[in-house]
């Protein structure tokens, strides 16, 4: 430090030091030198990368400086500092334990020792909190609050704790008594405003947040601003507050990650894209832009430039697990399920294998990734294996791995191996709702709707009657009940209490009566979802698929369809909608295309083979099409009863006959 610099931290030390009794002007010189001194080696220590022997030069002199004025508080907080840079916690946690037993309102040890406890805390956000680190912190700012009301600081850290603890109420009157003191005071305005969300007051949460932003639009209090935002998962205001903090610094490549990141959270993701592009220009080894970049192009369906920037990530971190996951993805997106298997055991391979529960929560959540691949990729006994592994990881997981296991057997039509399965693990969780609901669905496709129907009816117990009788209608639906399922579907929109809760109702009674042919009243359920819902993803892609199929206002239904893939570009069923509608349109090379991509995402569908069967033919591939409608038969031919009565495969049976004639009358030759 220059003796300009010592002369500052000796000026800062005057202005920060609180009003208390007389004291002899020798003690006054004795405390700004000792802490002049102390910021002198611990800006040496900073210099030269944390050196012991200036971290622990500078803690002597801070303790002498807290020697002669022990009320100035902000000592304490550089102290504790200090005492963490230098590893030297326990120290400092039996010092200031030694201090408080001789003088319990001895408050420079006591915040010395919040300090340390709440920089011990952890982050909720990443299951890395530790509970008695948070109950130690806890008590010491209640202590310190008790003896110095006047503290806002600690009111403020306080409030901060008893958040994180999830006690809103204790949080709430701590930020008050903050702002009491100081009503301009940034943090605790962003805090109360996140406690009153927490508790469902968003008005007055978002009225505090737009305070913040009036009273102080500074670079720190936007950013503060803006992670309060995505904390109340209003991503949309986030990426406005962030917006204007890039305004007043545009070469912070930091604030411009975060913003690019907070617009793909509010599904701005042309801008999103735009940012990012940017980011890599102004950073070629920014391998995480180009991460994010991947993940959008992937998102959008751009497979070609997901790849290039993926790859441009991998070559400047070659070992990060991130990226190499975002390649698992890209497969599956394209459905090279073998592919991503691979991707993601070596995955597996490299993450460390440690005992925490936190590490082995997370390396189940991996393993039941992979369970899901070989699912999809119709390995269900691998499935099996990975979501028998997944609960052994995490004990917490055991009911939900028994169901991903009843699935695996019932999505592999293997359906008696569903049901042993799902009785094996009724004995271990007898009243776990998601199990009895996965064996429900498996007994209504073996033919035993009316058994789990009965069962299903057991779960009305007034506290979630409304997904039950959703179930119930869904078992309706697969036993062709419909006029039960009405009824069910009436139970549920009654108890349903908004707009968007209805959404789930209108759109299985929409396809109800698209079953039973009633298309004027299924578009209207349809037309009910849109108002409320114009994006809605499922209702586009099965209006239009409805229309499409009647060859009725089909370039409408196309560009519905097209709507609901700008959201899910990967969904096979979609693709399959899309397809079917550019045949209708005639646009047979087009169709081609999209069906192949939708056969290549879900495989055993007996609908999707025909459609793509339909193709070849009007483009005269008799060999393709005659393929095609015999994978087709054979998909049905697995299928479970329900679904096997939404075929009509004699049409099926007719086109292969067909087509096999014509193939022999014109020498087998296409």
């Amino acid at each position: 430090m220059t003796l300009a610099g010592l002369s500052v931290a000796v000026s800062a030390y005057g202005q920060a030091a609180p009003g208390g009794g007389p004291r002899r002007p020798e003690d006054r010189g004795a405390s700004y030198y000792n802490y002049a001194m102390g910021h002198l080696y611990a800006d040496l220590a900073q210099t030269y990368g944390n050196r012991a022997e200036y971290l622990n030069k500078a803690i002597d002199f801070f303790k002498a400086a807290m020697k002669e004025d022990p009320s100035a508080k902000f000592l304490a907080e550089e102290m504790s500092d200090l005492y963490i840079q230098a590893g030297r916690l326990r120290e400092a946690v039996t010092e200031s334990e030694a201090a408080i037993k001789a003088n319990p309102n001895d408050l420079t040890a006591r915040r010395i020792l919040g300090r340390i406890f709440s920089r011990l805390v952890g982050d909720p956000q990443t299951r890395g909190l530790n509970e008695e680190m948070l109950k130690r912190a806890t008590e010491q700012y209640t202590k310190i609050t008790e003896l110095d009301p006047s503290d806002a600081e600690s009111w403020m850290m306080l409030g901060r704790l008893h958040k994180i603890g999830q006690n809103s109420v204790d949080a709430k009157i701590a930020y008050e008594k903050a702002l009491a003191l100081d009503a301009d005071n940034v943090d605790a305005l962003s805090g109360l405003a996140l406690v009153l969300a927490d508790v469902g007051d968003t008005a007055k949460a978002a009225e505090l947040l737009k305070k913040v932003a009036e009273k102080s639009p500074n670079l720190r209090t936007l950013t503060a601003l803006a992670q309060a935002y995505e904390q109340m998962r209003d991503f949309g205001m986030a990426s406005e507050t962030l917006r204007k903090a890039l305004e007043m610094q545009p070469e912070n490549l930091d604030i411009k990650k975060d913003f690019a990141n907070s617009l793909v959270m509010a599904d701005k993701v042309d801008e999103a894209l735009t940012t990012y592009e940017e980011l890599v220009k102004e950073d070629p080894k920014d391998a995480l832009s180009y991460l994010r970049l991947s993940q959008i192009y992937r998102q959008k369906g751009q497979f070609e430039k997901a790849w290039e920037a993926s790859n441009s990530a991998k070559r400047i971190d070659p070992n990060n697990l991130e990226i190499r996951y975002n390649e698992v993805n890209l497969n599956e997106s394209q459905g090279k399920y073998a592919e991503a298997i691979a991707g993601l055991k070596e995955v597996l391979a490299q993450s460390l294998r440690g005992s925490s529960a936190a590490e082995k929560s997370n390396r189940a959540m991996l393993v039941e990734r992979l369970g899901l691949l070989y699912r999809n990729n119709d390995q269900p006994a691998e499935a099996v294996q990975q979501f028998t592994e997944m609960a052994t990881l995490d004990k917490d997981l055991g009911a939900r791995s028994a169901a991903q296991v009843i699935d695996t057997w019932r999505q592999a039509r293997e359906y008696q191996k569903s049901i042993d399965a799902a009785e094996e693990a009724l004995k271990k969780y007898p009243n776990d709702r998601m199990i009895r609901l996965v064996r429900a669905t498996s007994l209504a496709e073996l033919g035993r709707g009316g058994e789990a129907v009965a069962d299903v009816k057991k779960m009305l117990d007034g506290k979630t009657d409304r997904e039950t009788h959703l179930q119930l209608a869904q078992l309706y639906d697969k036993t062709k009940n419909y006029g039960e399922m009405a009824k069910s579907l009436d139970s549920a929109e009654g108890l349903s209490k908004s707009d968007e809760e209805k959404e789930a109702v209108w759109f299985s009674r929409g396809a109800m009566l698209e079953k039973q042919k009633k298309f004027d009243e299924a578009e209207r359920e349809f037309r009910k979802v849109l108002a409320v819902s114009p994006n809605n993803p499922g209702a586009l892609n099965y209006l239009g698929y409805m229309l499409a199929d009647r060859n009725v206002r089909v370039a409408e239904a196309e560009k519905m369809i097209a709507k609901a893939l700008e959201q899910e570009p990967n969904n096979g069923a979609y693709l399959d909608s899309l397809g079917w509608a550019q045949y209708r349109l005639g646009k047979y090379d087009e169709a081609l295309a999209t069906l192949q991509r939708s056969v290549a995402l879900v495989q055993k569908d007996s609908t999707i083979h025909d459609h793509l069967g339909d193709v070849y033919f009007k483009l005269n591939k008799l060999k393709e099409a005659i393929a095609a409608w015999q994978q087709s038969i054979k998909e049905w031919e697995a299928s479970s009863p329900s679904e096997r009565e939404n075929v009509d495969i004699s049409k099926v049976q007719k086109k292969l006959e067909s087509a096999k004639s014509k193939m022999a009358r014109e020498g087998g030759n296409k």
